[in-house]
Formats: structure tokens, sequence, C-alpha cells
């Protein structure tokens, strides 16, 4: 059973990727939609209209829902090299992997990415450090099926820095919030647990598959600046 409207979402946006739901096609209903996934109507239908709003899906009442012919892009995702931000603000970058491993991830991992249980991914964990204080922790889920190999050694290049350089995406998504420090952030951020951190939840696609899902988890006091 799916859990809640951002799942909804995901599963949406991977039936469309997979051509389940090709450009142009009728979806199911909301009522059909919410029966399948054993969950409210009002739930499908958050997550369809935050599609509608993003440009992939097209809603005009009394005509059902259809998967958007040329999704309009309402915004770029443009992935930031951690050690080019860090630079930019006049401070020495570094970074230690933490840990690199093969495993199969959690159950919402493998959901938000679209993928089957069991599918076993890369999973990386790297603290980036500016002028030697903890900057962003950061934690990376990576697809091997659809990256170049041999993998590289994480060790001596950042996994953020590798992918911006030799992978390309087709559609992502992004999600801040502000949530409070875990045990394993705490300790690696050298703060409270429980203390309020900046966190950036990103995922990326080719046309046909999950690259990545990765979660950065900011030290106190990082901020965001953008230009519209």
């Amino acid at each position: 059973m799916i859990a809640g409207w951002e799942d909804i979402r995901a599963e949406v946006l991977r039936r469309i990727r997979v051509r389940d739901w090709p450009p142009g096609a009728l979806i199911p209903t909301e009522e059909a939609l919410a029966g399948e996934f054993g969950c409210a109507r009002a739930t499908v239908n958050r997550a369809l209209r935050d599609l509608a709003e993003a440009g992939v899906l097209e809603r005009r009442r009394k005509a059902g829902t259809r998967v958007a012919m040329l999704p309009v892009r309402k915004a770029t995702l443009d992935i930031p090299v951690i050690r080019q931000e860090v630079e930019a603000r006049g401070q020495a970058h570094a970074f230690r992997l933490l840990s690199a491993r093969e495993e199969v991830p959690p159950v919402p991992v493998a959901s938000r990415m679209g993928l089957a249980p069991g599918a076993r991914l890369w999973w990386v964990e790297t603290l980036h450090l500016a002028d030697g204080r903890p900057f962003v922790h950061e934690t990376r889920w990576l697809n091997p099926a659809v990256l170049p190999q041999p993998l590289p050694d994480f060790g001596k290049v950042s996994a953020n820095e590798w992918l911006v350089a030799h992978v390309s995406y087709t559609t992502g998504d992004i999600a801040f919030s502000a949530e409070g420090a875990d045990g394993r952030e705490a300790d690696v951020l050298g703060v409270a647990p429980g203390t309020a951190l900046f966190i950036t939840e990103r995922s990326t696609w080719t046309a046909e598959a999950p690259i990545t899902f990765v979660r950065l988890a900011h030290a106190p006091g990082y901020r965001v600046q953008t230009m519209v």
C-alpha cells in the first residue's frame, strides 16, 4: 500500500518514464487510482495536482487527466558541485569518504526511485568540509545499472563532483526542508541531536531509469541564494 501523496507522485512519474503512460495518454481516474493504491481520493488529487503544476500532466474538467505531449519545464534543476560552492565562499574545500558499499536500499528509497524490491545499489556517505569544519553530510544511493563502469574511487573524487561531470540526466526533482539532526547527522556534523538542519533531497533520472537519490544535511548557518 502506498503511504502518501509523494509516493503516488513518484509512482506516476515512474509509469510515465517507462512509457506505461506515454505522452498524450489518458491516465486512470482519481477514484481508480485511489482504489489501486489503497488511499483517499484527496491524496491522489494532491499528487496529480503537483504534477500538473510542474507541467507533467494536463488536467481538464470532464476530459480527464493526460500525460503532457510537450511537458513544460517551469524550473531547471541546476546541480551544484559542492567543492565549487565552498570555494565560491572563499573557503577551502575538502571531503572525507565515510562509507561506500553495495546493498539493498530501504523500501522508501526504492519506491522513490521506482525500483523493484531487492534491487542492489551503491550507498556512499561523504562529509564535505569548509576550512576544515563540517559543511554538509551527503548520503547517496547510486544505480550502477546506468553508471559508467568501473566506478571511481569515491575517496579521491566525491560522488557529487563525479556525477555532475560524467552522467547526464533527463529529469529530476528536488525538495527542501528543515529537520532535526538524527543521531548519525549529529555525530558527523558535530551538533546536538535534534539541531535544526537545512535538508536537500534530490533525485535524477535518465529517460528510462533512476540515476541517484541524495540527501544533503547542511551544517547550521547554511544559506541558499539563487537568481530569478
